[in-house]
């Protein structure tokens, strides 16, 4: 068995056995027996899987596994990774604590192993101070190490470079999907962050299993991962082109004697920057442990690499960053939306209406009331935004890098833009001023990646900016389309 090391010492097995499928067992008020279920995780245990993946939304899988861990000869053998997603809104540090206290009670444990976080609005900068609440609960004993689940490249170095002391990202990754690929590798071997894959069987379709079959509907899928990965594979190019890439693995898994899954598995598992892959196991019902202990065992030739990579170009790129499917469309979910995860996600910021009609919002930096201007302004159709600059409350993220702080200035005004009922995407203009010459690249491939397919009009100056620290500011104007009943 491959293992891996976490952090200071965090180890892992590099299989990871994940507990999402228990939410589906249970769906529409399904019962079955925890103390079967944890049972069943015992063969596991026994052939070297010790490390098992869940979240606070996995049905019962935190109370399974804790009943498990309990119960065994040698507990501090096992690993349980779990994750906290709050609901979208504002959060506090009670919020952070009752979070992980409820896991901790669970699982029956008093410290978690992994605690991985999600947010589901980087606008919303609430977001960076649930991490250093997290921080500040490890620092206390009850985590033992923090990671990240579904964040994308440029929201992970954000935190990193914030001081936030993350050793993992949980992501996508697999054949079909290949974001992981490019910045968030870089990134990840920057700041030595592991990646922990899944999805590398989409679901059960990167199998023999569907190797020559017709395509089904969406109403013919079982299952909420059949449901998902389905929409990833439209998005990568639809039936044909997955079945081209099924041929292809089914070729490199008859010359090396393993199966369509281990060949998917096995190659993302061998990419850079990847601590483990995740494979989905139904409790009693569908093991697949001599399988899985297999993947752990053989590596794939450089030919068969080399035949996968060709196919890979037959395939659609799937749009965006790592996590964009959870919080911009196209929603690559099971239900296609966020219908089955959240009602909705509140406006950053409360919004002020004078009495001459404008709208404005206000950030509460130190520099608002002592100048006496609001972060931004709505008059009619047309948002205003303020010169922004990368500050959150008291302090400045991103010091000394101004990519990242670019991309907190653009966080910060879509916040604005939120609040008063707009999308980044009715940005029309921005303005942008770097202190040094020399940063204007860095600074414009962050403005490109956020505002790909919009595309305002920019400006962009050399200017003396108030403040040591500060890199970047931008200021930036929106026009709000009317809606058009279609």
């Amino acid at each position: 068995m491959e293992y891996t090391t976490l952090g200071k010492d965090l180890r892992i097995s590099r299989v990871l056995t994940g507990l999402w499928q228990i939410a589906d067992m249970e769906r529409d008020g399904r019962e079955f027996s925890l103390e079967t279920a944890a049972a069943a995780m015992e063969p596991y245990a026994a052939a070297g899987l010790t490390t098992f993946d869940m979240a606070d939304h996995y049905g019962s899988a935190e109370i399974i596994a804790g009943m498990f861990k309990n119960s065994h000869p040698n507990p501090d053998n096992i690993r349980l990774l779990t994750k906290w997603v709050p609901e979208a809104g504002k959060i506090s540090p009670q919020d952070v604590r009752e979070g992980v206290q409820k896991a901790l009670d669970r699982m029956q444990a008093q410290q978690i192993d992994l605690m991985q976080f999600h947010a589901w609005n980087y606008a919303d900068p609430n977001w960076m101070d649930a991490l250093h609440w997290l921080k500040e609960l490890k620092e206390e004993g009850l985590i033992r190490e923090i990671g990240v689940t579904n964040f994308d490249s440029a929201h992970l170095e954000m935190a990193l470079s914030d001081g936030i002391p993350i050793v993992s990202n949980q992501i996508c990754y697999s054949l079909l999907d290949q974001r992981a690929a490019g910045d968030m590798t870089a990134v990840c071997e920057k700041y030595g962050v592991k990646i922990l894959a899944f999805g590398t069987v989409a679901g059960g379709f990167l199998t023999d299993k569907w190797l020559g079959q017709p395509e089904p509907l969406q109403s013919q899928l079982e299952t909420w991962s059949q449901m998902k990965y389905k929409r990833f594979i439209d998005s990568a190019g639809g039936w044909d082109a997955y079945q081209h890439l099924l041929q292809i693995l089914a070729s490199v898994a008859s010359e090396t004697g393993h199966s369509i899954a281990n060949i998917a598995s096995r190659y993302i598992l061998e990419q850079a920057a990847v601590g483990g892959v995740i494979i989905g196991a139904r409790l009693g019902k569908s093991q697949h442990i001599a399988e899985n202990v297999q993947l752990a065992s053989f590596k794939l030739p450089e030919n068969s690499k080399q035949q996968i990579a060709a196919a890979l170009r037959h395939l659609q790129p799937i749009h965006g960053d790592c996590g964009d499917e959870y919080r911009k469309p196209p929603f690559l979910t099971a239900s296609g939306d966020l219908s089955h995860h959240l009602e909705s996600i509140p406006p950053p910021y409360d919004k002020e209406v004078s009495q001459d009609g404008k709208e404005r919002v206000f950030t509460g930096t130190v520099w608002e009331p002592l100048a006496g201007y609001c972060r931004a302004v709505k008059t009619g159709n047309r948002i205003l935004v303020s010169g922004t600059t990368a500050t959150h409350i008291d302090r400045v993220i991103g010091k000394g890098d101004p990519g990242v702080q670019t991309h907190f200035i653009i966080d910060k005004i879509e916040a604005a833009l939120q609040s008063l009922g707009a999308k980044l995407s009715d940005v029309v203009r921005t303005r942008i001023f770097i202190k040094n010459t020399a940063d204007w690249e860095p600074v414009s491939r962050a403005h490109g990646k956020r505002f790909s397919g919009i595309f305002p009009a920019n400006t962009l100056v050399r200017a003396d900016l108030i403040g040591e620290a500060y890199l970047v500011e931008i200021e930036a104007e929106a026009i709000i389309q009317p809606k058009t009943n279609a």
